[in-house]
C-alpha cells in the first residue's frame, strides 16, 4: 500500500511537473510572439512599406530575416484589406487572410493559440498604427504548439530521474519499515495483530493471577486488574517507581530487586503472596522485568503439610538407601539413628536385646525387668544427658514403654514435663533429661516377624514442635522398615557365627609337635563369610612333615562342611605314608565320587576344590611337591633370594582324567617354604601375575622368622580385609644332625640279626639311650627277622634319634607284613604283635625300590636342640 501511495504521488508529480513545463512554455511563446509582432509592426518606416506600390517586395525579405533571428514559425503582414504581405508560405502570399484580423484593426491586438493554415500555433496579432488614422495594416507572429512542447521537453527526463531516484528511496524505506514492523510484530498482519492485542488484554485482566511489567529504571508499566486489588494499588500506578505504591517494604524490595525469584512469600496488607520475577530480555525483548502474584494466604496451611508430608517421603526414600547398607546389627542400628537426625528428632536412639547382637531371637520378658543394650546414639549435640553407648537398660514391665517393649505399640509423651509415669522409671534421669530441654519423646518397638527386637526412641529438644499422630505415623513406618534390615543383620551374624564356629572347628586349633620344619600361619576369613580354605601341618614317619594347603571355592556352610571333608580325608590318606601325586588321586576320586552323590540327592558339587601337598624330609633335605590346580609355593634360599619353583599345575579336584605328577626340590637348611591360597595374590585391582612380583618383594632381602615373615607379608599384600579367605602357610627347614642318625646295611643271613642289635646298642650308648637298648633290640630283632625271611636284598637298617626314637628297616620287596594274633599252637607270627606293643607307632610305607617297615619310641625326655 505504501508502494502504490508512492507511485502515486510520483506520477502526479511528473504530470504536474510536465503541465508546469508547458504552461511555463506556452506563456514564453505567447510572450515571444506578441514582442516581435509588436516590435515589427511598430518598426520605422513599416506604414511607409505598407503604403508602396509593392508592399511584399519590402517587406518579406524583412519579414524571413525576422522570423530567423527570433526562432518564430512564420510572421504574417496583412493589409487593411486583409491581403498577406509576406508568409514563411510564398503560396499564402496575396491571399485573404482569417476574418479574425478585423478584429485587430479595430485597434485590438490579442494573442490566441488556435489553429491555422501553418497548424496549430500561439499567434500574436498586433495592428500597425498610422498616425492620425486607422491602422495601416496588421503584424501576425505565430509559433506552433509543437515547437512549444519541445521547449519543455529537455525537463522530463530529469523529472523521470528524480521520480525513479525517490521511488527508490521510498521503497527501500518502506521494506525497512516493513522489515522493522515485521520482527516486532512477529509477521501478525494488522488483524492479526488486532485479534491478539484483545485476546491479550482479556486475558491480561481475567486471569486470577497478578501480573506486573516493571521497566528497566524500575518504575511500573503496566498492571492488570488482579495486581491492582492483591497490592491495592492506586489509579496513577503506572509510570511510578515500585518503591514509590506505598508496598510492603519486603515486597518492594523485592519488586526492585531485579533478581530471579521463585515462590517467594511476601506480605502484602493482610495478605501472602508467592511472589515470581523474570527478566523480560533474555529472548531479545525490552530490558525489565514481569512479576507474577498469587494470594497463597488460605493455602498456606495446607502447602506447609503437603511441604512436611514431601520431607517425610524424601526421609524415607533416603532411610530405604542408607538403613541396612551391610548385615551388621550394629551398623544397621546406628543407620537408623542418623537417617532420623535431625529432620525427624534432635536426638534418637536405639536399643536392642543381648540376644539380637549376638545373632539370637530375643526371648519373651518373665522377670520383673527387661533388659536391652544402647545400641546407638544419633544426635545434634553430644553433652546430652541420655545413657552411653553399651549400657545395658532395664525397663520396669508396669511401666507404659515396657508394656510397649512387650506388646509391641509404640508409646508417645508429647510433654514429659507432665508424664508422671515416665518420671517413675528413673527420676533423677528423667531430671537431667528435661534440665538438658527435651521436651517430647516416642517410643517405636522394632517389630519383625512378629517378635520385638528393641526400642527405638526419638527425642526434641530444639524443635519446640512436640510429637503429634502424623509424626507417629511416619516413626512407626521408619522403624517397621529398619527392623526387617535389623532383622536379616540379626539372622546374618546368626548363620556367620555358626559357619566360623564350624570352620574353627574343622580349622587346625594349633601345630604338631615336630623338629623338621618351624611353622606360622595366618589364616583371614573373608569379608563376606567364611570359606573353604584349609592348611594342615601333619608329622609323618622317618622325620618327615607334610604341609597341606587347599581351597573350596565358594563361602558358608557348605563350603566348611566340604572344607573338613577334606581335611579330614587328607589326614587319613597321609597315614599311609602316600607320596604327593598318589595322595592327591585318592582325594581326587573322593571329590568326584562327593560329586556324585551331591548330584544324585540335588545338592552343590564340590568342584573348584584345590590343593598342594608337601612332603619335607629333614634327613636328606628334599621336598616332594604336587599340587591339583593350586598355586605353587614360594622357596625363600638362606641368601633371601626368592624362587617360584615349577611344579606341573594339575587339574583341580573332581575333575579326573590327568594324573597328577610330584616334583622333588632340594632344599637347603634355613630355607622358607611359603605357601598360601589365592585369596592372597589374586584381587580385583591384581592380577595373578602382579600378586607373585608383589609377594616376591615382600619375602627378599631380609631374613625373618615364619612369624614375621606372615605379618611382613599380609601388611604388603591385604592393606585392608580380603574379598576372599587367605592362608599363609611359612615353614622354615631344618635337617637332623648326622650324628643323631644311623644307617648300615645287613646280609640276608639269619645270623646276622646278632650283629645288628649290637651295633644298635653301641649307639644307643653313644646318645645316652641305654635304657631303650632292650626296646629297640627286640624292635629290630623282629623287623630284621621279617626282612631277611620274606624280605629281599638290599636290605638296610637305619636309626634316627628326632622328638622320638625311630627304627626303620627297609628292603627292596613290595610285600607288606600284616599284624596278626598267633594261635597258641603256632611257633611264630608274634613278631609285629610285640612291635606293636612296645612301640608308640608302627607302619609300612613303599619306595622306589620296595617298602620301609618302621616304629616310633617315645622317649622319656625331649631330644636336645
Amino acid at each position: 500500500m505504501m508502494l502504490g501511495i508512492v507511485v502515486l504521488l510520483v506520477a502526479a508529480a511528473i504530470a504536474s511537473l510536465v503541465l508546469q513545463g508547458r504552461r511555463e512554455s506556452m506563456g514564453d511563446a505567447e510572450t515571444r510572439s506578441l514582442s516581435v509582432a509588436e516590435a515589427f509592426a511598430h518598426a520605422p518606416g513599416m506604414v511607409a512599406a505598407l503604403d508602396s506600390p509593392d508592399p511584399t517586395a519590402v517587406l518579406q525579405p524583412l519579414a524571413e530575416q525576422t522570423r530567423m533571428e527570433t526562432g518564430v514559425e512564420y510572421i504574417v503582414v496583412t493589409g487593411a484589406n486583409g491581403i498577406r504581405y509576406t508568409d514563411s508560405d510564398p503560396s499564402q502570399i496575396g491571399k485573404q487572410a482569417n476574418p479574425r484580423y478585423k478584429e485587430a484593426l479595430q485597434g485590438r491586438g490579442f494573442t490566441r493559440t488556435y489553429k491555422g493554415s501553418h497548424g496549430r500555433a500561439v499567434v500574436s496579432v498586433v495592428p500597425v498604427p498610422r498616425p492620425g488614422g486607422p491602422p495601416a495594416g496588421l503584424v501576425t507572429v505565430g509559433i506552433k504548439v509543437e515547437t512549444v512542447n519541445k521547449l519543455a521537453h529537455p525537463s522530463i527526463p530529469f523529472a523521470i530521474g528524480a521520480a525513479v531516484t525517490a521511488l527508490a528511496l521510498t521503497s527501500g524505506a518502506a521494506a525497512l519499515v516493513s522489515r522493522r514492523l515485521g520482527r516486532q510484530t512477529r509477521g501478525l498482519g494488522p488483524a492479526e495483530m488486532t485479534r491478539m492485542y484483545e485476546h491479550h488484554d482479556a486475558v491480561l485482566h481475567a486471569v486470577r493471577e497478578g501480573v506486573l511489567i516493571i521497566g528497566a529504571d524500575r518504575r511500573l508499566l503496566l498492571a492488570n486488574d488482579e495486581a491492582r486489588r492483591l497490592l491495592e494499588l492506586p489509579a496513577d500506578a503506572e509510570g511510578r517507581a515500585v518503591t514509590d505504591l506505598g508496598l510492603e517494604p519486603r515486597t518492594a524490595e523485592l519488586l526492585a530487586s531485579g533478581r530471579v525469584a521463585t515462590d517467594e512469600v511476601r506480605p502484602a496488607g493482610n495478605r501472602l503472596l508467592a511472589v515470581n520475577l523474570r527478566p523480560t530480555g533474555e529472548r531479545g525483548g525490552p530490558p525489565g522485568l514481569v512479576a507474577t502474584l498469587r494470594d497463597t494466604t488460605e493455602l498456606q496451611v495446607v502447602t506447609g503439610r503437603a511441604e512436611t508430608v514431601r520431607e517425610r517421603l524424601m526421609l524415607l526414600y533416603r532411610a530405604g538407601d542408607r538403613v541396612g547398607t551391610t548385615l551388621d546389627v550394629t551398623t544397621t542400628a546406628r543407620e537408623l539413628a542418623e537417617v532420623a537426625t535431625p529432620e525427624f528428632a534432635d536426638c534418637v536412639t536405639v536399643d536392642l536385646a543381648d540376644a539380637v547382637l549376638r545373632g539370637e531371637e530375643p526371648e519373651p520378658p518373665s522377670g520383673d525387668v527387661i533388659n536391652v543394650r544402647r545400641t546407638a546414639i544419633s544426635g545434634t549435640s553430644t553433652d546430652h544427658p541420655l545413657y552411653p553407648l553399651g549400657r545395658v537398660i532395664g525397663f520396669v514391665p508396669l511401666a507404659p514403654e515396657a508394656i510397649g517393649s512387650s506388646s509391641g505399640h509404640t508409646w508417645m509423651v508429647p510433654d514429659l514435663t507432665s508424664s508422671e509415669q515416665w518420671r517413675k522409671v528413673d527420676p533423677e534421669q528423667a531430671a537431667r533429661i528435661l534440665e538438658h530441654g527435651f521436651h517430647s519423646l516416642l517410643s517405636v518397638p522394632l517389630n519383625a516377624r512378629g517378635v520385638i527386637l528393641g526400642m527405638a526412641n526419638f527425642w526434641r529438644a530444639e524443635n519446640e514442635e512436640p510429637f503429634d499422630a502424623e509424626d507417629l505415623s511416619f516413626a512407626e513406618e521408619l522403624v517397621a522398615r529398619a527392623a526387617v534390615s535389623v532383622d536379616n543383620a540379626r539372622r546374618y551374624t546368626r548363620e556367620h557365627e555358626m559357619a566360623v564356629t564350624l570352620q574353627r572347628s574343622l580349622l587346625p586349633r594349633g601345630l604338631p609337635e615336630q623338629n623338621a620344619l618351624d611353622v606360622a600361619f595366618r589364616y583371614l576369613p573373608a569379608q563376606a563369610g567364611v570359606g573353604g580354605d584349609w592348611f594342615d601341618v601333619i608329622p609323618l614317619s622317618g622325620a618327615r612333615v607334610a604341609l597341606v594347603v587347599g581351597d573350596v571355592v565358594g563361602h558358608g556352610l557348605h563350603a566348611a562342611a566340604t572344607m573338613g571333608q577334606l581335611r579330614t580325608a587328607v589326614q587319613n590318606f597321609s597315614t599311609l605314608d602316600l607320596p604327593p601325586d598318589e595322595l592327591l588321586s585318592h582325594l581326587d576320586e573322593l571329590v568326584a565320587r562327593m560329586d556324585q552323590d551331591e548330584q544324585v540327592v540335588g545338592g552343590i558339587a564340590v568342584t573348584g576344590a584345590t590343593c598342594l601337598y608337601a612332603i619335607y624330609d629333614a634327613v636328606t633335605g628334599r621336598c616332594s611337591v604336587a599340587r591339583a590346580g593350586h598355586p605353587g609355593p614360594a622357596l625363600v634360599l638362606p641368601d633371601h633370594t626368592v624362587e617360584f619353583p615349577e611344579i606341573p599345575a594339575g587339574l583341580p579336584l573332581g575333575i579326573g582324567g590327568m594324573p597328577f605328577e610330584a616334583t622333588e626340590l632340594q632344599v637347603p637348611e634355613g630355607s622358607r617354604l611359603v605357601l598360601y591360597t589365592d585369596g592372597l595374590i589374586e584381587r580385583l585391582d591384581r592380577d595373578f601375575d602382579s600378586g607373585l612380583e608383589q609377594l616376591s618383594q615382600a619375602l627378599a632381602d631380609r631374613d625373618r622368622t615364619p612369624e614375621e615373615t606372615c605379618d611382613d607379608v599380609l601388611e604388603a599384600m591385604l592393606p585392608t580385609r580380603p574379598g576372599d579367605d587367605v592362608v599363609l602357610l611359612v615353614a622354615r627347614t631344618r635337617t637332623l644332625d648326622p650324628a643323631r642318625r644311623m644307617q648300615w646295611e645287613v646280609a640276608r643271613d639269619a645270623s646276622a640279626v646278632a650283629g645288628v642289635r649290637k651295633e644298635a646298642t653301641e649307639w644307643l650308648a653313644d646318645q645316652g639311650l641305654d635304657e631303650e637298648g632292650f626296646v629297640t633290640e627286640l624292635i629290630l630283632s623282629e623287623l630284621v627277622t621279617n626282612a631277611i625271611r620274606y624280605g629281599s636284598e638290599p636290605i638296610t637298617v637305619r636309626l634316627l634319634y628326632d622328638r622320638a626314637l625311630i627304627c626303620e628297616v627297609s628292603d627292596c620287596s613290595s610285600t607288606s607284613p600284616h599284624l596278626r594274633y598267633a594261635e597258641a599252637t603256632d611257633e611264630g607270627g608274634r613278631g609285629l604283635f610285640l612291635v606293636a606293643q612296645f612301640a608308640e607307632r608302627w607302619g609300612t610305607r613303599y619306595t622306589a625300590r620296595g617298602k620301609v617297615i618302621w616304629s616310633e619310641q617315645t622317649l622319656d625326655e625331649p631330644p636336645p636342640e
